[in-house]
């Protein structure tokens, strides 16, 4: 069976981002000694599907930071838009949530790594997210992207474990019960 798991930091307010997707609000904060969990989130992962405005964010960065495939779900971009350095480490698909997992799970892929505001948001609404790691940065932004959009019914949480770091960091383990 696949499943979608979250690994995602917000401002205290509940923004993953400023309204023009800036994200040094968190850069500043996250001190490179402290050890968030990443790395042991990632290691378990088979494969990353991000949405557009996440990939946009990461696709100039350079060496590129993933070392597990990545599906970007969109509309608009195409594999044309790729860097020549990309195309065999990123694919673009025009898929709703329920195809790219479907996707996925027939190519053997177990554990799916869910990036971006609104693709998580349509994953949740989707029944797709199995478990989140939310780390809650101390500092409110009063606007920007939110981690959480209008939900067409409550999703149901249980909380299964919480850490709190020197830098002011609290990082929270969600399952999604269903």
């Amino acid at each position: 069976m696949i499943t979608g798991h979250v690994f995602i930091a917000t401002s205290l307010d509940g923004f993953i981002a400023r309204s023009d997707g800036d994200i040094a609000w968190l850069l500043e904060r996250d001190d490179p000694a402290e050890d968030h969990g990443y790395d042991a989130f990632i290691a378990d992962i088979d494969v990353i599907i991000m949405g557009r405005g996440t990939f946009e964010k990461m696709h100039a960065v350079r060496p590129w930071p993933y070392h597990r495939p990545v599906v970007v779900l969109s509309s608009t971009l195409t594999r044309s838009d790729l860097s020549e350095d990309l195309l065999d480490k990123v694919r673009v698909a025009n898929f709703s949530p329920e195809e790219a997992m479907r996707m996925l799970q027939s190519e053997g892929h177990r554990k799916v790594y869910i990036d971006g505001g609104l693709l998580i948001q349509s994953f949740l609404k989707a029944g797709l997210i199995a478990d989140m790691v939310i780390t809650s940065v101390p500092v409110l932004l009063g606007e920007g992207r939110r981690l959480f959009g209008s939900i067409p019914t409550d999703i149901s949480l249980r909380h299964e474990q919480t850490k709190s770091f020197p830098s002011g960091l609290v990082q929270s383990h969600y399952r999604i019960e269903a």
